[in-house]
């Protein structure tokens, strides 16, 4: 990892700077993309049992659903995502933290540049048995953001913060994921349903920058 260059200025508040493309954000209307910098690293999820990489094909029916008498009107049975509220972003990182320390007493320049590329996909805990396609687009529907199966954060994209004196600046580069609450249901060809399995989801919503200091 190449630690960034300092070079001294006049003391300014602290605020991230971008340079060059600077990080890629997704088409979300409600998302600022000049977050300031944080004196604490991201959050992280709560849940130890998250499963990386959501299912490529639905579950299996249930055991009972061959038995399923039509209805007058009929239902496309399988399974169904439906979401029901969401939290906040997590940040995902991708490489090595990065990290540079201002020993002097003027306000010092930080350049970040992230060193590998990395695609992060969705995280889930929970029975999510519909294809991840599917629960990305009910929560997009739902809440009126853009979320994503998977979203890449590419190699060489930097970004220069101000580090305040006697301080240390960190950066991790990668995807921010929303996470929300929803459950999969089974719907029956008589248009009845089955029980509901409830899932906490991770979705890609945005490539950036974690940035803070101490």
């Amino acid at each position: 990892m190449r630690m960034p260059r300092r070079a001294l200025l006049v003391p300014a508040v602290a605020a991230v700077v971008l340079a060059g493309a600077g990080p890629a954000f997704a088409d979300d209307p409600t998302t600022d993309p000049a977050d300031t910098v944080a004196t604490a690293p991201p959050a992280q999820p709560e849940e130890t049992d998250l499963t990386e990489g959501a299912p490529d094909v639905p579950a299996a029916a249930p055991s009972d659903a061959a038995y399923q008498v039509p209805s007058s009107r009929g239902c496309e049975q399988g399974w169904y995502y439906k979401a029901s509220s969401k939290s906040k972003d997590y940040h995902k990182g991708v490489g090595a933290e990065q990290a540079n320390h201002n020993g002097t007493s003027r306000t010092a320049k930080s350049t970040f540049t992230s060193d590998v590329t990395g695609t992060v996909g969705i995280a889930y805990t929970g029975e999510l048995n519909v294809k991840g396609s599917a629960a990305v687009i009910e929560i997009s529907g739902k809440f009126g953001v853009t979320v994503s199966a998977s979203l890449t954060a590419k190699l060489g994209n930097a970004i220069t913060v101000d580090t305040p004196a006697r301080k240390t600046t960190y950066g991790r580069y990668g995807v921010y994921r929303l996470k929300s609450y929803g459950y999969s249901q089974y719907t029956y060809v008589n248009c009845g349903k089955g029980a509901k399995h409830n899932v906490t989801i991770y979705t890609p919503h945005r490539v950036g920058w974690a940035i803070w200091e101490d």
